[in-house]
């Protein structure tokens, strides 16, 4: 909770209960503010990115075998997943094309 505002992170799993799993996040955080976003938007990116790159790393390993360096080997692909653009079913396409027409 921020200024009335709620932020709740839909990534994470329970294999991130780890030894140094927290020392990842506060780097990941930290690592935010040095490049210059303000200290909420790297709170919120860095949660965000930190889960992901832990449900990445557990579909390689499992919640059993997850360890903190596997969570650091998955930020890059954690931070390309998020900026990548989802495709469209080939449904939807033909339909967003037949829209675009009229």
């Amino acid at each position: 909770v921020y200024k009335d505002r709620i932020f709740v992170n839909s990534t994470g799993n329970p294999g991130m209960s780890t030894a140094g799993s927290g020392d990842v996040l506060t780097g990941v955080i930290s690592g935010l503010i040095s490049q210059g976003y303000d200290p909420v938007s790297s709170a919120i990116f860095g949660v965000y990115l930190h889960g992901k790159a832990g449900d990445l790393a557990a579909n390689e390993t499992g919640f059993e075998a997850l360890i903190a360096s596997n969570i650091i080997s998955f930020l890059g692909d954690a931070i390309i997943d998020l900026f990548q653009q989802q495709e469209m079913p080939d449904e939807q396409a033909e339909e967003a094309g037949k829209e675009n027409e009229t």
